[in-house]
């Protein structure tokens, strides 16, 4: 996810407005179609219980496109790049409120942006098992057991295995690929994406050649009856489903060199949406018509669901295209690691140089010029989230982002609305408010919706207590807002 930050002030002079309609939508699905959909089949269809899970996918299509209509007017409204660190701070005052807000991006961004990167490292040591059988025989061991008070019943713990070390190895290696200079980088990323549409154009052929309708769609009694916990697994399959969604806002993080944003922006995320919606949910069906969706549940507490794609393969062609295909989808997951690490890197370290993170993260490398603290510390949390579960992985993901970033960023654009009702705005949200009201509901469904839903809405309250403390003693520190600089501009403007 190639992202690169900026303040609202900046000049977009220096960037180059190269990037069309065409390659704006590739780039915002290289992000979408990572290590994601591979590895999360299982999860989705274990949270309701049959083919019936499907309804996660296309409720969370829905989801995506309203969310996807605020990313594309605050896009085109505001074309530079950035994001949403621009977008929020824009939005609540750069030189007030809009401030925090945007630390509390930054500060958010330094644990999920781990805990994404994480999730294909996680990803790329269970398909790694089918290679190596016996590393699923390795018992794990605690390396630490921490009981914090109020916010979990049971001790978080932290383990180590086999497996374990080759997620964390994984992640030490893409950050070792990524010390050096940006233009061998970007060779780098093409050779690796070549892959991965290898990857998906032979599980879509497989799969369409090979398809049991019977037994894909064979519900279970009670598929679809109206119950509380229908609603329940609808909300945990949706929470999965957002999280392999997510990336179709990449284009917005670099809109600085997109020619005619305020027309290629829209149309690139809502493109994106639709033609990866298109291809998961055919994937899928497409899986489950080889694949029955019994035998899937059934190896939940298995290694086996860890490589649901190689266990397909392998039905469909045998042992060898089972070794191959689960050597291609490593490959796509340390592809969306290295992609992950390179682009969030740039974050921090962007909103470093403006004075609004700690300046550690402004500092490049003397030779090789790029960030090299933000890489390294990334990289750092990344590899100790790598000794947690992968479900617990995405669920603390999407909920972290979902309370400080996305809510913030939709309401956001209701209150620039409502204030500043002349602002230019080049593309507008169709049937507006709606699809905003739709993105709030939608997001809050997937926070409250699942069991044991408050573990990590818990933490995202705690990760918030604590930016929210951090700021105010740095903004206390240099005299930023509330401590006297919004004061200090506005006399100067008046």
């Amino acid at each position: 996810m190639t992202r690169t930050g900026g303040s609202s002030e900046a000049p977009e002079g220096p960037l180059i407005r190269g990037i069309g309609l065409g390659s704006a939508t590739a780039l915002n699905m290289i992000d979408m179609i990572g290590v994601g959909p591979f590895i999360t089949i299982p999860l989705i269809i274990a949270a309701m219980g049959g083919p019936q899970a499907m309804l996660g996918w296309v409720a969370g299509a829905i989801l995506v496109i309203c969310d996807g209509l605020v990313w594309a007017e605050l896009g085109a409204s505001m074309p530079g790049s950035g994001g949403s660190y621009r977008y929020l701070r824009e939005i609540y005052n750069p030189a007030g409120f809009g401030k925090f807000v945007a630390f509390l991006f930054i500060w958010q961004l330094s644990f999920s942006a781990p805990l994404s990167i994480a999730s294909g490292c996680v990803g790329l040591a269970q398909y790694a098992v089918y290679l190596f059988p016996s590393l699923a025989s390795a018992s794990p061991y605690s390396l630490l057991r921490v009981s914090v008070p109020y916010l979990q019943s049971s001790p978080v713990e932290i383990t180590f295995s086999p497996t374990t070390g080759i997620a964390a190895g994984a992640c030490i290696v893409a950050a070792l690929l990524l010390y050096r200079q940006i233009t061998v980088i970007a060779r780098m990323a093409k050779f690796l994406w070549f892959g991965v549409l290898v990857t998906i154009a032979w599980i879509l052929f497989a799969g369409m050649t090979h398809f049991n309708a019977a037994q894909a769609f064979s519900f279970p009694p009670g598929a679809f009856s109206f119950s509380f916990n229908f609603l329940q697994g609808l909300g945990a399959g949706m929470l999965v489903a957002v999280y392999d969604y997510w990336g179709y806002y990449n284009i917005c993080f670099i809109g600085g060199e997109v020619k005619e944003p305020s027309r290629t922006i829209p149309r690139a995320i809502l493109l994106s949406i639709l033609l990866v919606a298109v291809v998961y949910i055919t994937m899928n069906i497409s899986i489950l018509g080889v694949v029955p969706w019994q035998e899937i549940l059934g190896t939940m507490n298995q290694a086996g669901h860890g490589y649901l794609l190689s266990v397909f393969m392998e039905r469909v062609y045998g042992s060898g295209a089972g070794v191959l295909i689960t050597v291609l989808i490593i490959w796509t997951a340390f592809a969306s690691v290295f992609s992950l690490l390179l682009g969030y890197s740039r974050v921090p370290y962007a909103a470093a140089v403006n004075g609004e993170y700690f300046s550690q993260f402004a500092r490049v490398h003397p030779r090789y010029r790029f960030p090299h603290i933000s890489l390294l510390a990334l990289a750092g949390v990344a590899v100790i989230f790598c000794a947690f579960k992968l479900s617990d992985i995405i669920a603390a993901l999407v909920v972290i982002r979902i309370l400080i970033q996305f809510i913030a960023q939709t309401v956001g654009l209701i209150v620039l609305r409502t204030r500043h009702p002349e602002r230019p705005r080049p593309f507008r949200m169709w049937l507006y408010p709606l699809p905003a009201f739709f993105a709030l509901c939608g997001f809050f469904y997937i926070l409250l919706m699942r069991k044991n839903f408050f573990v990590e809405i818990r933490y995202a309250i705690l990760l918030i207590i604590l930016g929210t403390v951090i700021y105010l003693l740095r903004a206390r520190r240099l005299h930023h807002w509330p401590f006297g600089e919004a004061l200090e501009q506005t006399r100067v403007q008046g």
